[in-house]
Order: C-alpha cells, then structure tokens, then sequence
C-alpha cells in the first residue's frame, strides 16, 4: 500500500480510555477512515475501538473502507492487564498480541502493525529482532498487510533496513520543531519509501502554531493555525494523526487536505524553533 492509498489523515486513540467508542464513531462520521490504537491498555482501548467498529458496521461502513493499524508493546510498556504471557518468548509474545487485536477489532487482517518502540534506545536489540521476525512472518501470511516501527531512531531504522527480510513500511514518531521536525529519521524515510506518521504535533509544539507569524499565514489563508501546522506537516512528507475529541477541530483537521502553503510559508514555520 502506499502512501496515495492510506486515508490523508489518521484518528489517533491513544488516552481516551472510556471515551473511546464514542470518538472513533464520531471520528468516521466526520469523514476518517484511519484508525490509530494499540494492544496496550495502559494507554489505549484498542476492544472499544473494536466496539466502535460493529456499530459502524451496522451503520453500512465496511471493514475494508477503513484503514486499521495497531502495536505489539514490550510488557515494559504494559500495566497488569497484559495481551500475552510475559514468560513466553517473543514470538509467542507478538503472536498472542495480534491474535487478541484481530479479536479486539473484529476483523482476520490488521492494515498496519507496529513494533511500539525498540527496546534501547542504544539499537536494535536481540528481542527487536525476534519481534520483527514473527512480525514478518504476520506480514508473509497476509494478517498484517504492512509492517513498521514506532518511537524510532534512526541507528534503528537504518539497521532494519539493513538486516530486516521485509523492511518496515512505516515509521511513526513524535515530531519536535526544535528537532528538525525529526529531521534525519524523516528524510531517511522519504528516501526510502518509508511512510513518516507523526503525532503530536499540536501538543509537542505549542509555541509553533501559536507563534505571530503562524497566525499572520492563518488570516492570510483564512483558517487556523492548527491547520497551517498539519498541512506543512503534510508537505513536509508527514502523514499527520490527531486525537482531539473535538467534533469541529476534528472537521478542520481533514480541511487540511484542500489547503496549499506556499515555499516561503513552509521556511517561515521551519524558522519558528
């Protein structure tokens, strides 16, 4: 799948806990069809999002008109309420994960499957390694359509597409104005063929969209400033997710798509660090 076939924007659910349900359908019924969740309960509720999906079902919104994409987590990552045997190896791991999310979103395909970090920071390690390897073979039976990695460096990047049989499809991070926008890893990405997600880029970045010169683009353009961030994301090679609970942020989000910045707007916004 590539980039022009995944929906332009994805809904994150990360921290809505019991609010879940009822954002992802107002979500669709605003017009997403990306959904962003992970096996973790500590910080999402990937069975509400599953929940949300049989009503919309019954509402005539099709599993295979949605793009879903969700996580295997390192039980460092976990609370008590755990996918898998932590005593398991991780393969058994990754595949007891997957086979609760298939469960959790009623579905027998996941569109994109994330490893939710490495384990160092340092560099791959010998379990990223056996995670990845029963992630492709997720990949090879056709359950998981893509594969990738989340909260990512780029020493780790650089090494599963060295090593990695099936090199990972996606990347999604944080973004930091100060950080280059994730400069190195994002430009490893577009030179790669990687798609480059990135979250957080209202809340890593406030002094941005609320810097002077953003909102002067803003009334030039006449809409926000929050959606002059997403769209230089967009044309900076970021395929952006959001998670407000918001039903009008949510509308002006997928606004985005129509707008168009021009050169000196995208420098004006890399200057604001």
């Amino acid at each position: 799948m590539s980039l022009k076939q995944i929906p332009p924007i994805i809904y994150g659910t990360a921290w809505k806990q019991e609010a879940t349900a009822g954002l992802v359908k107002r979500a669709v019924a605003a017009g997403y069809r990306a959904i962003d969740t992970a096996n973790q309960k500590r910080h999402y509720r990937e069975d509400y999002v599953g929940d949300a999906l049989l009503e919309l079902k019954e509402q005539g919104i099709r599993r295979e008109d949605l793009f879903l994409q969700s996580k295997y987590t390192y039980v460092e990552g976990q609370d008590h309420r755990l996918p898998y045997d932590p005593e398991a190896d991780f393969t058994t791991q990754v595949r007891s994960s997957f086979a609760s999310s298939l469960e959790n979103l009623h579905t027998d395909y996941i569109d994109s499957y994330l490893l939710h970090g490495p384990r160092s920071s340092a560099g791959m390690t010998e379990a990223d390694w056996e995670v990845w390897a029963a992630m492709e073979n997720l990949h090879r039976s056709g359950q998981a359509r893509m594969i990738g990695v989340s909260n990512v460096g780029l020493r780790h990047l650089t090494a599963l597409c060295a090593r990695a049989k099936v090199k990972p499809a996606i990347v999604q991070n944080r973004c930091y104005a100060e950080r280059g926008w994730d400069q190195d890893v994002r430009e490893y990405c577009l030179a790669n063929q990687i798609i480059y997600e990135g979250f957080s880029l209202l809340t890593a970045n406030p002094y941005v969209w609320n810097d002077p010169r953003v909102a002067v683009i803003a009334r030039r353009l006449e809409v926000t400033p929050e959606q002059v961030l997403f769209r230089f994301a967009v044309q900076i090679g970021i395929l952006p997710l959001t998670g407000t609970s918001d039903p009008e942020h949510m509308k002006e989000d997928l606004e985005v798509a129509n707008l168009e910045l021009p050169a000196a707007d995208l420098d004006v916004i890399y200057a604001v660090t």
